[in-house]
């Protein structure tokens, strides 16, 4: 069990860096001028697809003690 809390911290740590180092989102509301939405390529891509790897994997290691498999 003391490995699962351990991998479960450390994938939490790891989605948490990920989400951080994201680019999108940078205004601050209605009061900046409006930016326009240009597709992912090459790193930011590969950031936007290890958050949602790091973040399935997170929910997977959270039920898997109520799951008991």
């Amino acid at each position: 069990m003391n490995l699962l809390y351990t991998i479960q911290i450390v994938v939490s740590l790891i989605l948490i860096l990920l989400v951080i180092i994201q680019q999108r989102g940078e205004s601050i509301g209605f009061l900046a001028q409006p930016s326009f939405s240009s597709p992912r390529r090459g790193l930011e891509k590969g950031i936007f697809i290890l958050t949602w790897i790091f973040g399935a994997l997170f929910i997977f290691f959270s039920l898997l003690p109520i799951l008991k498999l």
